[in-house]
């Protein structure tokens, strides 16, 4: 085999045979889909919403909605990218419904202080990430992680595209400050 890895999470390649089939309805094909894509949804929504469990209600969500959506997919964008966007659409709508995007305004978003993490957190991502109020987080990831533009994610929010850089910035100042500060401690 050569050096190249395997494609892997929303990048996968999808057998069209299955895509065809789940578009008929066959559940023996969206079950197949779920096994390719469940955990790349999993992340994703744990990412965003940074809860293990409404994360998995996520990817329950986003597989019942896929089987009511698939037969709208023209194939104008690789499948995995459909389902991205389907999956960081629907996280952003539980994180609204769950009133988690209480403040649209920057200033006030960050004014509080950080949300504490535990101590015996290890310094990782999904630690750090958590000290960012729920709307940040989203939008942080949606740019940083998954490549979103400042125009897609002023789309998805409802907002200016100045609004997704602001935030994208004061997050990643935060973010950056949680990381200088063990190393100051030491």
């Amino acid at each position: 085999m050569s050096g190249l890895a395997p494609f892997s999470g929303f990048a996968q390649i999808v057998d069209a045979r299955v895509l065809a089939r789940a578009q008929r309805g066959d559940m023996q094909a969206f079950a197949a889909l779920y096994a390719q894509f469940g955990k790349p949804c999993y992340g994703l929504g744990l990412r965003l919403t940074g809860n293990a469990a409404q994360a998995e209600d996520l990817v329950q969500e986003v597989f019942l909605k896929l089987i009511e959506t698939i037969r709208s997919y023209r194939g104008d964008a690789p499948f995995g990218a459909w389902l991205k966007r389907m999956t960081a659409n629907a996280a952003i709508d539980q994180l609204r419904r769950n009133k988690r995007f209480v403040d649209a305004d920057p200033e006030a978003m960050f004014a509080g202080p950080e949300t504490e993490a535990d101590p015996a957190q290890e310094l990782d991502a999904v630690s750090l990430l958590q000290r960012l109020p729920p709307r940040a987080r989203a939008i942080v990831v949606l740019h940083e992680l998954e490549g979103y533009t400042h125009t897609e994610i002023a789309k998805l929010f409802g907002q200016s595209e100045s609004y997704s850089k602001s935030i994208v910035a004061r997050g990643l100042q935060r973010l950056h400050a949680a990381v200088a500060t063990p190393q100051a401690e030491t």
